[in-house]
């Protein structure tokens, strides 16, 4: 039985905070006359090139040295890639059996309310199979080193805030319950923790510098594909200009800037 030591719980803690973000952004339409449109791509923008400056600058060179421990430097590289592009096939593979929709966020008419009822349902199911994989990352990035999973979990939580909008906004106007919208996002972030736990329960006991180096290689190849694939695509939809551009490597240096600061 894998134990829950000191730094365990602090994973759990900060997974668990990324998770809850999604609550933030379901107060942007609790408050939505108050709502900064803008914000949202920026938002995303910036998340997506934090993650990816992380996964290839620190997590996938974590992977290649824990994996040259047992292997050698060459064979490392090598797993630590295999790895990386099972992470992108593993994010592919679930887009393709629970695709991940993105709803507009602005229905006209009211004959579109039981059309938003299912779609709310299947929006806050997709988003909380993908938030799965997402707590994993979180969960064991911090496990290894609190100075690498602390600025990746920001980079979460961030993109979590959009996906909080995303499931809040049909149950709101499915419903007309702002309630049920933040309930609903609340649900959805806690499948991060839960996802933490889960990974943790079955990887716990065998626990290695081996294992360490795949799991991280998975975590960065998929947090590169769900930023390509989803976070700058959808702020480019929706910012304006080189928004995105400037967001994305204002997100890049903040990572690198955690990065040097914290080493």
């Amino acid at each position: 039985m894998p134990e829950f030591s000191p730094a365990v719980l602090v994973a759990l803690g900060v997974t668990l905070a990324a998770g809850l973000s999604t609550v933030l952004g379901a107060a942007f339409v609790v408050r939505a006359d108050q709502a900064r449109p803008r914000l949202l791509p920026l938002a995303l923008a910036f998340a997506g090139g934090a993650m990816v400056y992380v996964s290839l600058v620190e997590i996938l060179p974590k992977a290649a040295l824990s994996l040259s421990d047992a292997h050698g430097d060459r064979g490392g590289y090598a797993l630590a890639t295999l790895a990386f592009f099972a992470g992108v096939a593993l994010l592919v593979l679930l887009d393709r059996l629970v695709p991940n929709p993105h709803p507009d966020t602005h229905p006209h008419s009211d004959a579109e309310r039981e059309h938003l009822a299912r779609l709310s349902l299947l929006t806050a199911a997709a988003i909380t199979a993908h938030n799965l994989p997402e707590g994993l990352a979180t969960f064991f990035a911090t496990l290894e080193s609190p100075t690498l999973g602390a600025p990746l979990a920001v980079a979460i939580a961030l993109h979590n805030i959009p996906e909080g909008v995303s499931i809040a906004v049909p149950v709101f106007y499915a419903t007309g319950s702002r309630g049920k919208a933040v309930g609903a996002a609340l649900l959805s972030g806690l499948a991060e923790p839960l996802g933490a736990l889960l990974g943790y329960l079955v990887l716990g006991p065998f626990l290695s510098p081996s294992l360490f180096g795949v799991v991280f290689g998975v975590i960065a190849g998929a947090m590169v594909y769900l930023a390509l694939d989803e976070l700058l695509p959808a702020a480019q939809r929706h910012a304006k200009g080189h928004d995105t551009a400037y967001a994305m490597v204002a997100g890049m240096a903040m990572l690198a800037a955690s990065l040097v600061l914290f080493r």
